[in-house]
């Protein structure tokens, strides 16, 4: 019998979380900044770019927490 614990699977669900909730603190400020007319607006294109990023990074993790089914 196998007693060890799969510890990259907490690892990537942690990761998971954390980028979540990094996006969704993103998504608060540039919120913010778009209805701040004096907002700099290079900063903004900035941080969208990198709320991308993030956006892609949580669409992998999720993927690769699927477990793969043989058909």
């Amino acid at each position: 019998m196998n007693d060890k614990i799969d510890t990259e699977s907490f690892k990537d669900l942690s990761l998971l979380r954390q980028t979540r909730i990094s996006h969704r603190n993103l998504n608060d400020l540039i919120d913010r900044l778009s209805h701040d007319p004096l907002a700099d607006q290079l900063r903004v294109r900035r941080l969208k770019k990198k709320r991308l990023v993030l956006k892609d990074m949580i669409a992998r993790l999720e993927s690769e927490l699927i477990p793969d089914l043989d058909a």
